[in-house]
């Protein structure tokens, strides 16, 4: 297999299984131990752009930064490769989580597309629960598909409706 095939599996595969690891962090350490930095995200006080939330981002970054560093040195596609694909999904992250959902800049503020429609969706219901425990929805780009049948039955209906 070629490097560069080898660095594109590891990308992809970085990036899927990071999916993964953002769920499992988010449910069971920043709703579990690291509560008290992840907790003004639920709470955030009117005004305040930064949280202690935004620490995460500079956690999930060091293992990107670290591949990177020890795949350079070692020119080892694999570690780049992994490191970006780790990279690409803080990245989508931060476009899907903190601007989509959360409109912390205004930018992408329209989507008529279920999916985007169901991912909002999702969001929103795992932020009604105020405190760490009983909270749903931890992924950021898989969720649970009866989000999507609900936009999808909700389009549906609006389309009978105007039509008739």
């Amino acid at each position: 297999m070629s490097d560069y095939l080898i660095l594109i599996c590891m990308l992809l595969g970085g990036f899927a299984g990071m999916e993964g690891i953002a769920w499992f962090t988010h449910k069971y350490i920043m709703h579990g131990p690291l509560w008290f930095l992840h907790s003004d995200h639920h709470r955030k006080p009117e005004g305040q752009f930064l949280e202690k939330n935004d620490t995460f981002f500079l956690i999930f970054a060091l293992p990107g930064i670290a591949l990177f560093l020890f795949g350079t040195v070692h020119r080892s596609y694999p570690l780049i490769g992994l490191a970006s694909g780790i990279t690409a999904y803080g990245f989508t992250y931060f476009l899907v989580h903190d601007i989509f959902v959360h409109q912390r800049f205004k930018w992408l503020r329209n989507s008529n597309h279920p999916y985007f429609k169901a991912l909002r969706r999702a969001h929103k219901i795992h932020h009604k629960h105020l405190g760490k425990d009983k909270g749903e929805c931890f992924g950021m780009l898989l969720f649970p598909m009866r989000y999507l049948r609900e936009v999808l039955k909700k389009n549906n209906n609006e389309v009978h409706v105007s039509g008739d």
